[in-house]
């Protein structure tokens, strides 16, 4: 056997597992840690004949590490090594090996948490921090902790690059054992990119470039199947133009005998060209290959919460994926990688990745937790918390799968016995609660058809969904090309059948169902069970705009036939990042009918008060409502207060508190203002922020009878302002903020909250005799606008004694000389105050 690189740790790794409970193992492309490490740990004592379990994250890698493997081993697969991947396995009673994938580890998990009989767990190229590998490290960590006193399950961790610092936050005993570089030197070639030129133009050019200038096969990333079939067209006569040429896709969709061909060595006198997307990346081997050209693009499905939905997006990779990318090149014999862009640009990557757990639609996590036992992942060990927005919507669409039910009282949630029925099928929630109710209703084959359908791509574009049926069903001719995605479909579909009959299902009673031949309408009930988010009508009869039950928008093309649809069902629609409105890919006309039937469970009453805007009054009726779609209005006289008054507090939150009149309050909380600014603990806050806050505190009392503007504007908001302060509180308001100062000629002057400190606008005369400037507050100076006889501005001042010490003989001379009939005395300080004292005679 050809020595790996992996082969000069061997040693190392297996005295760290004998040692230690959790390793870490970094190995770059190319070493052999996938085929060479399960079996170098197969006879270690510690294992005791126990089974050794790897996770892979895709299903390609998963067969070809288990076929290598039995192939080392001179064996089938099936006999020491296997794999079990979703809804296919290859193993036996003699299997020690098993590679597995999708959810697989979770399952397994769920119906055995200590794991009997398994001494270790292989997480493979965790560096790709798929949201499978995270949680099933996490039940690992957790299962061994309650169920494993007398035998510890052993933990390995193997990537090609890792993040060394967060995992061993993780698991801080864990050593580190690293391996060397691939075997052979890669030389990377930076070609740029063309913004004025596509993407499989771009491509075409370098792998022609390859084809002359290179030997051995040529490998192609390319960040989706759209891209691999643009750059196959563009590529299709290099066939015949170069002598032994084959071009080859490659991607997680494409059945397993197209994929086989990708990978296996090359024939005599053949060069392959591989078009493929990141499925590529890591584990797999594609024999013969000394050329990489890489787009530099990566696509990923990212759980968008503003919308409920997963959305595709493209970018660019991490510079760790390009440096595993470009290692494909170097795994047999030393290659070259064409890189479609700067070497600037090279330097401008992201390190990493992010985990898939960071933008994923966590609905299966979820539902896999509670099933466990888990109603909060914070009990769990993570790498990366799942994020809480991404959980609570992924609980609320369980409730609404019938999945979870929250407790009236607390909120608490709780798995059903349906949603203990749905985690047991290796399918999305959606499609197992689709699956579970088709058996219920007899309806077991169309549901299976559905959900093969929805699970992989079909031969028609066309939005009918039930056109996608008929071509599954041969009713619409398959050809060459997609004839294998049709046969793919027809053995998933028979597989789900098989799957779902295994488990003994109660009956869920429904009312006025059709007949089982109408299927158009089961089509309709079931993809409603599977998809009540996804419920729309039509937005008018002329409109191809329709409102959806989660009350986002979406459309059809112009000129659909879907769109004499008033009500439709969404199979499958999308969009783009920020966009408002997404676009209908497949659907189902949907009867109205149904709502008074099967699909009423689905459907609620509702007591709906709102502000109506063009009246300025509250507006109340009765609905019934598929979520944001409301299917019966009735007006509602005698409506709930509580959302009446819920009603006039979201109205006042939305548009601002200057909606009220604060003509008469106005005073009152500017001295509020200035008391909580002194002293903030023991004052309230009546700020707009503040008080917007706190609306339904301080307001919703007084808003019982209210129902239209008028009377909101008659609100004595001065008393209300006063009746959240207690009695002392009042009295300490009118001895700290009053309202006005007495003045040394016995009147009384207005203080003037508005501004900070307050302002005590005086003419001068009426401060003759005052030696100090009024405090209040808590010894708050006020700010005195000294006024000339017309009420003008003399001084603004905070220390009286330095004015009249300082500054009055300059405004004294002025003042003479503008206003004589007035008294200016030369001593302020013992002359009498007065209102508008004239210039007395002398005696």
């Amino acid at each position: 056997m050809t020595s790996l690189p992996i082969h000069d740790v061997l040693d190392e790794l297996t005295s760290a597992l004998r040692n230690s409970p959790d390793v870490i193992l970094e190995a770059p492309p190319g070493a052999g840690k996938t085929t060479c490490v399960p079996l170098a740990l197969l006879e270690e004592d510690w294992l005791s004949g126990q089974k050794i379990i790897m996770l892979e994250p895709r299903r390609l890698a998963a067969r070809a590490a288990a076929q290598r493997m039995a192939f080392m081993l001179g064996e089938k697969v099936g006999e020491t090594v296997g794999y079990r991947v979703r809804l296919e396995s290859s193993t036996g009673p003699a299997t020690r090996i098993e590679v597995v994938t999708e959810g697989i580890l979770v399952r397994m998990l769920q119906a055995d948490p200590s794991l009997e009989g398994v001494g270790l767990v292989i997480i493979d190229e965790f560096h790709e921090r798929n949201l499978d590998a995270d949680l099933g490290l996490a039940l690992c960590l957790q299962g061994r902790e309650l169920f494993r006193e007398d035998q510890s399950l052993r933990l390995l961790i193997m990537s090609a690059t890792l993040d060394g610092a967060q995992i061993q936050q993780l698991l801080p005993a864990a050593p580190l054992v690293s391996s060397a570089g691939r075997m052979y030197p890669v030389d990377v070639e930076y070609l740029g990119y063309n913004a004025d030129k596509r993407l499989e133009a771009q491509v075409s050019a370098a792998v022609r470039q390859a084809l002359e200038t290179e030997s051995g096969s040529i490998l192609v990333f390319l960040p989706g199947q759209a891209e691999i079939r643009r750059a196959a067209q563009q590529l299709a006569d290099v066939e015949q133009l170069f002598q032994g040429a084959r071009l080859l896709p490659l991607f997680g969709d494409l059945d397993f005998a197209r994929q086989q061909q990708a990978i296996a060595p090359a024939g005599a006198g053949e060069r392959k060209i591989v078009l493929a997307t990141s499925i590529a990346e890591t584990s797999l081997t594609i024999d013969g290959v000394r050329v990489v050209i890489d787009a530099g693009l990566s696509r990923y499905a990212a759980f968008d919460p503003n919308t409920g939905m997963s959305r595709l997006h493209t970018r660019r990779l991490s510079r760790a994926a390009s440096i595993q990318r470009s290692g494909r090149a170097g795994r047999t014999e030393p290659g070259i990688c064409y890189r479609l862009w700067s070497r600037e640009q090279q330097d401008q990557l992201a390190p990493h990745s992010d985990p898939e757990i960071s933008n994923a639609d966590l609905v299966p996590l979820v539902l896999q937790l509670l099933s466990w036992g888990v109603s909060d992942p914070a009990e769990l060990a993570w790498l990366d918390m799942p994020p809480a927005g991404a959980v609570a919507q992924a609980e609320q669409l369980l409730v609404n799968l019938s999945a979870l039910t929250a407790d009236p009282a607390t909120g608490a949630i709780s798995i059903t016995a349906l949603g203990e029925q749905m985690a047991a099928l290796p399918v999305h929630p959606r499609l197992a609660r689709m699956l579970i109710l088709g058996a219920q209703q007899g309806q077991l084959a169309l549901a299976a058809d559905i959900a093969a359908l929805l699970s992989e791509r079909t031969g028609t574009d066309s939005s009918d969904f039930s056109r996608h049926l008929a071509w599954l069903r041969g009713d619409i001719s398959a050809n060459s090309h997609n004839a294998p995605q049709r046969k793919r479909c027809r053995q998933l579909a028979d597989q789900f059948s098989r799957l779902v009959r295994k488990h003994n299902l109660s009956q869920e009673d429904l009312t006025g169902l059709p007949p089982a031949d109408h299927q158009e309408n089961w089509l309709a009930i079931l993809l409603s069970y599977a998809y009540p988010d996804r419920i729309a009508a039509r937005r008018n009869p002329r409109s191809h705009d329709y409102l959806l039950s989660n009350g986002r928008a979406a459309r059809v093309k112009q000129h659909d036939p879907l769109q004499k649809s008033e009500f439709l069902v969404i199979a499958e629609q999308g969009g783009r990042q920020g966009q408002s409105v997404d676009q209908i890919y497949s659907a189902v006309t949907l009867n109205r009918a149904l709502f008074d039937g099967p699909l009423k469970a689905l459907t609620a009453r509702r007591d709906k008060v709102e502000w109506d805007l063009s009246g300025e009054r509250l507006r109340s009726e009765r609905q019934v409502a598929v979520g944001a779609i409301v299917l019966q209005r009735a007006d509602l006289p005698d409506a709930d207060p509580a959302l009446r008054v819920g009603a006039v507090l979201g109205m006042l939150a939305k548009r601002g508190l200057h909606i009220l009149n604060w003509e008469g309050a106005a005073g009152l909380r500017q001295r509020l203002a200035f008391l909580h600014q002194q002293d903030s603990e023991s004052w309230p806050d009546v700020s707009d922020a503040a008080l917007t806050a706190a609306l339904a505190e301080w307001l919703g009392p007084y808003l019982d009878n209210v129902r239209q503007l008028s009377q909101l504007k008659k609100l004595n908001l001065q008393d209300i302002l006063l009746a959240r302060l207690s009695w002392e509180q009042q009295q300490a308001l009118n001895n700290l903020a009053p309202v006005s100062i007495k003045l040394p000629a016995g009147s009384n002057a207005r203080l003037d909250y508005s501004q900070h400190p307050p302002v005590l606008a005086v003419r001068l005369q009426e401060m003759f005799g005052c030696t100090a400037t009024p405090t209040i507050g808590r010894g708050t100076a006020v700010v005195l606008h000294l006024l000339s006889p017309a009420r003008r501005p003399l001084q603004v001042t905070q220390d009286l004694a330095s004015f009249w010490q300082n500054s009055y003989r300059d405004v004294q001379k002025d003042m003479k000389g503008r206003y004589p009939k007035h008294y200016w005395p030369d001593n302020p300080l013992e002359a009498d105050p007065g209102h508008s004292l004239k210039k007395r005679r002398a005696d």
